[in-house]
């Protein structure tokens, strides 16, 4: 059965062979931030932890250990346990850990998945200084088309983002209430996590057929 190839469970060995014979990686790249009073703060990084095991599985493809915290907007609302980084520490956190996968494991490609559209963030991760290739992709970005009741509801706390918890994570949902006043459901949100998944691997992961 397909495993995710996580680099923090593998030996030295595992992840040079594992690193050559793919050339590339994946980084999920979240956040800690206020979603909604019904969500826990990692909402973004449970989502992106999940996607990046199950594209791992998929393709062979290892994955690095996330990056917890991203740079809020200004309009974000603070909350208590949230925290941020500025865009230049992201910035340069983020290209010294590329810099030292490229040099040391000869990784030539980087997939970084994100799912914060602030401008800031978006900037820090786009920017990055590498050798080889950085595709950064937020998963909020894609066209849902019918997907969703209300496409113009609000990204924070709302039918997307509430539906993939109740998918993933329902455990961790703390008003169902809310949920069902957005239009949420544990249904919704695998038919939006299954086409997330399949728009990944096969726009950027997967060989292409024929």
């Amino acid at each position: 059965m397909a495993h995710p190839w996580r680099l923090k469970e593998m030996t030295p060995a595992e992840a040079r062979d594992r690193l050559r014979a793919t050339g590339r990686l994946l980084i999920p790249a979240g956040t800690l931030e206020f979603r909604g009073p019904h969500l826990p703060l990692g909402c973004d990084t449970l989502i992106l932890e999940r996607l990046a095991d199950d594209l791992s599985a998929r393709t062979g493809i290892p994955r690095s250990p996330s990056i917890e915290f991203g740079v809020h907007a200004r309009q974000d609302e603070a909350s208590p346990g949230t925290a941020s980084l500025r865009r230049k520490t992201l910035h340069r956190v983020m290209n010294e850990l590329i810099a030292g996968w490229e040099e040391d494991a000869g990784v030539g490609e980087f997939v970084i998945l994100t799912a914060h559209a602030a401008e800031a963030h978006q900037e820090a991760l786009s920017t990055i200084r590498a050798l080889g290739v950085v595709r950064v992709v937020d998963i909020f970005g894609f066209d849902f088309g019918g997907m969703l009741d209300s496409p113009r509801g609000p990204i924070h706390g709302g039918e997307l983002d509430t539906s993939l918890m109740l998918h993933l994570r329902p455990d961790l949902m703390r008003t169902q209430a809310a949920a069902s006043r957005i239009h949420a459901s544990a249904e919704k949100g695998k038919r939006l996590y299954d086409y997330i998944l399949q728009q990944i691997a096969q726009r950027w992961l997967l060989p292409e057929s024929g």
